[in-house]
């Protein structure tokens, strides 16, 4: 009984150094990515921009390929509103 109650705490032990060490490590890598971050924030600035218009200009070089809503741009505006109000109320159905 004593032999199983020793080897419990021993194996506790060896959990609780795993723990912390994941969390040491864990931390290490937070702090080189919030310090890449911080020492080239222009850098990031830039790419997470291009990244958002090159999107937005993607989608509107898709949009004009598509002859009907390129001959009726009115129906575009309707179809993002309608998209707009279907996920909306998907997301408050889902919440």
């Amino acid at each position: 009984m004593e032999l199983l109650q020793e080897q419990k705490k021993r194996v506790e032990a060896e959990v609780k150094k795993l723990e912390q060490m994941g969390g040491s490590v864990g931390g290490r890598l937070s702090h080189i990515r919030d310090s890449a971050f911080s020492r080239f924030p222009i850098v990031f600035v830039l790419l997470s921009s291009f990244g958002l218009v090159a999107t937005f200009y993607g989608f509107e070089k898709v949009i004009d390929q598509i002859d009907f809503f390129n001959n009726n741009p009115h129906m575009i505006l309707l179809m993002g509103i309608a998209v707009l109000f279907s996920t909306g109320a998907l997301y408050k159905q889902l919440n």
